[in-house]
């Protein structure tokens, strides 16, 4: 039987982890891992573009459901035995998972997300490979997390995919500097293969500790975007208050753009495409209580630049409800309704972003007693009323976790996060440590 290039990826990295515990160098070698099974039950939403699509055309656009995804993460970390600046360690984390939808084949969702190694000369340390670099200090949103892009506020804890990149740190007792070239195999690539996170970029950040506060300083150039610069700063003010703040300005961003052409009548291609655009901003204000019982509150507000305003938002809806009504004329061509299904599909497009609207306001409590670990957290668009709410479950033991999520999308009629292909997501899942 063949063997997929992703599972033989992950094999090689898998096997390099294991040739590190050779008799001579069994005691450099750090290891552990976990185990994992979810099971996921999805409610599909009756508004939308897409539930629209498929009321044309039952079944245009499958929408996946429930299913079961199993995961085995393996970490190792190898030290030589001898001093060797030039190689102080190797590094690497691999995922092996497979995904069954209910009723559908298993889907191999196997990676490497970390494999890297790294050189160390006293203040100064060199790394190169696949690794993680998150940066900045907000909860729901990162506006100078320049590197990895990370997506925040998954239903459970995830460790994500690192990203290709060469690495310079040099640091002292109070302060830190950061060269990062991420993705340089991307460099001279056309500008539609480097969208996002995927773009070959220089990333620099400075860190400086001053009594109860952290400093931070981003600069980036990438290579379509170009420039842009941020600050942030993470402030102690007393035993339970912690305040934050992140601010980003950029000179060029990638986000989605509509053909100008494209109106309520059905086009021949996907309207949307991601482009680069121009100047914009982002910004993250937050503050964190603590009390005694371990029980805290988190408040952010943060504004996004980068996805669609409010009178592109607008124009969208005009035209989800011209190529509905267009779709229900009595006597049209079954071509012409299938187009307009797929044009309806085609508008849940500019969906596939961190922040649907500019706007953004999220509130999180907890409760941590003990083993347990109990949330409820929403996330609140003020433009157009739009809530999603979560309510998470979780116990810890010495090696046994168990999580159960539950998250809602809703709001008004009319707000984005009422039309989205999902309506409710339940999660349970049991993960145990080596």
């Amino acid at each position: 039987m063949a063997v997929s290039a992703s599972w033989r990826r992950v094999g090689a990295a898998a096997l390099c982890l294991a040739g590190f515990a050779g008799p001579a160098i069994t005691a450099e070698l750090e290891a552990s891992g976990e185990l994992r099974l979810q099971g996921e039950a999805l409610s599909v939403n009756d508004a939308g573009p897409l539930a629209a699509a498929n009321a044309l055309v039952p079944g245009i656009v499958p929408i996946a459901g429930s299913g079961l995804r199993a995961e085995a993460q393996l970490r190792g970390s190898w030290h030589p035995a001898a001093t060797r600046p030039w190689l102080s360690s190797l590094d690497a984390d691999v995922l092996l998972a497979a995904n069954r939808p209910q009723g559908g084949p298993i889907d191999n969702a196997s990676r490497i997300n970390e494999l890297h190694a790294a050189s160390d000369f006293g203040a100064w340390q060199f790394g190169i490979g696949k690794k993680i670099v998150g940066w900045d200090v907000g909860f729901g949103f990162r506006p100078n997390d320049v590197v990895q892009q990370e997506r925040r506020r998954t239903l459970l804890p995830q460790t994500p995919e690192g990203r290709p990149l060469l690495q310079l740190e040099h640091f002292s007792a109070e302060q830190a500097a950061t060269l990062v070239w991420v993705n340089p195999h991307h460099a001279g690539d056309p500008d539609d293969e480097q969208r996002g996170a995927g773009e070959s970029a220089l990333a620099a950040r400075w860190y400086s500790r001053q009594g109860a506060a952290d400093w931070h300083g981003f600069a980036r150039w990438g290579e379509h975007t170009h420039a842009s610069v941020g600050a942030a700063l993470a402030w102690v003010a007393t035993d339970e208050l912690e305040l934050h703040a992140s601010a980003r300005a950029l000179q060029r961003h990638d986000g989605w753009q509509i053909d100008p052409l494209a109106s309520d009548a059905p086009v021949m291609s996907n309207p949307w495409s991601l482009a680069t655009l121009g100047r914009t901003s982002q910004w993250l204000l937050g503050a964190s209580w603590t009390g005694e019982q371990r029980q805290s509150l988190l408040l952010e507000y943060w504004y996004d630049g980068t996805t669609l305003s409010d009178d592109q938002w607008d124009r969208w809806m005009a035209r989800n409800q011209g190529l509905a009504a267009f779709g229900a004329v009595p006597g049209l061509p079954v071509g012409l309704v299938n187009a307009t299904a797929g044009n309806l599909a085609w508008q849940a497009t500019p969906f596939e972003t961190p922040n649907l609207r500019r706007d953004n306001v999220f509130v999180r409590l907890a409760w941590q007693p003990d083993h347990w670990l109990l949330s409820a957290d929403a996330l609140i668009t003020p433009a157009d009323g739009g809530r999603i709410v979560t309510l998470g479950v979780q116990w810890q033991g010495d090696r046994l976790r168990l999580n159960a999520v539950w998250r809602w999308y809703g709001g008004p009629a009319d707000s984005l996060f009422a039309q989205l292909p999902q309506r409710r997501v339940g999660v349970l899942a049991a993960a145990w440590a080596f």
